[in-house]
């Protein structure tokens, strides 16, 4: 047994459960639990205005929130992606109907190379789904240049990005659509949740429409909508949050700090460089494990797991190896060095509002202590 409790990755960060009492007894006494309540409405317009966006569409979860807005968009053909995601970003484009092209990601960022991009190109290219990898912004400009001048969509998977802005304005003002999570481990959650950015008016309306089975009115349906809408509880939960995730993301800012200055002197672990151009949110803590440290990434994670230390290993392997993915040409790993190289090397180390200095240091120390 060890004498430290274990230390996860992400664990969730929460509100005092006495300021989310009133709004639960609010929930209860009217009885309405969904369908465009008046804690979603209040908790959308919230979150529009924190964001520095027009329109809002909350949903049920990220992975429903993708699945939708290529749906909205009423896409066919191939969109262009990153291998290094989580799986939900290709899964959605299969659940379109579409077939996914990977290519190679940025060596110091893990986005999608737009220099790939524009080689990746080709006449059945319909849309550019990027993934703000750790919450690291995506070139946006450069993949605005190239889906403009190509007559492409771009659908940003924003699921890290909550809270990051840029010097010049909001992320969430590139492309068509992005799209949030709000799951339980990301900066800001809702227990379960997620939110879809669209470009204008029109283009959220069809997004409403299709999270409530596309719905018009009480008799009339004009899309082949499906079930993602938000509930009360969670939009409650969201508007509470939005008071305290200022603290948390400064807090995990503190924790990220730590991380730099204490493994600035390990040979073989490179913290992930800093950019210029953004506020960061600090959603991940992503190392690369290289030449010169002693033990291989897959071997500092059974060392770590093996002290109690559950620090993840995204992404590996790369979505382009699962079975679905993996016989597309542009799956090949020879098309896909940086990212099937970042697959081998990356390891995310715990960082949330809770994890105390000691806990930081400690992994700290036996980070150290395996490089010995």
């Amino acid at each position: 047994m060890h004498k430290h409790s274990p230390i996860h990755v992400t664990q969730p960060s929460l509100p005092p459960l006495d300021d989310l009492l009133p709004a639960l007894q609010q929930i209860w006494h009217s009885k309405i639990l969904t369908n465009g309540g008046p804690f979603h409405d209040r908790f959308e317009s919230a979150l529009a205005e924190y964001l520095g966006v027009e329109h809002v569409s909350l949903f049920t979860n990220c992975t429903i929130g993708l699945i939708v807005a290529l749906q909205a968009l009423e896409l066919q053909g191939e969109v262009i992606t990153t291998p290094f995601s989580f799986v939900a970003t290709a899964h959605s484009l299969l659940w379109n109907r579409l077939k996914p092209v990977f290519v190679d990601v940025d060596e110091h960022t893990l986005n999608l190379d737009p220099r790939q991009i524009e080689s990746a190109i080709g006449p059945e290219t319909v849309a550019i789904m990027p993934v703000h990898c750790y919450g690291q912004p995506c070139d946006v400009v450069a993949i605005g240049d190239i889906a403009r001048r190509h007559g492409l969509k771009v659908i940003y998977d924003a699921a890290h990005a909550f809270g990051v802005r840029l010097s010049s304005g909001s992320l969430f003002d590139h492309g068509d659509m992005s799209v949030l999570s709000f799951h339980a481990t990301k900066v800001f959650n809702t227990f379960e949740g997620g939110a879809v950015i669209s470009a204008d008016a029109h283009l959220k309306a069809r997004v409403d429409r299709l999270r409530n089975f596309g719905f018009v009115d009480e008799g009339t349906i004009d899309l082949p909508g499906l079930n993602g809408k938000m509930s009360e509880f969670n939009a409650a939960l969201g508007l509470q949050q939005l008071k305290v995730v200022g603290d948390a993301i400064a807090r995990r800012a503190a924790i990220a700090a730590m991380y730099r200055d204490g493994l600035s002197g390990v040979l073989g672990v490179h913290c992930m460089p800093e950019t210029a151009g953004h506020v960061p949110n600090h959603a991940y803590f992503p190392i690369r494990i290289t030449q010169g440290f002693p033990l291989q990434r897959d071997q500092l994670h059974e060392w770590l797991q093996s002290h109690g230390i559950y620090a993840r290993r995204y992404f590996h392997p790369l979505i382009s190896s699962f079975r679905m993915y993996n016989g597309l040409e542009s799956a090949h790993p020879d098309r896909l060095r940086v990212a099937s190289r970042a697959a081998e090397q990356v390891i995310c180390l715990p960082i949330y509002p809770a994890l105390t200095n000691d806990e930081a240091r400690r992994i700290i120390s036996l980070i150290e202590q395996a490089g010995h």
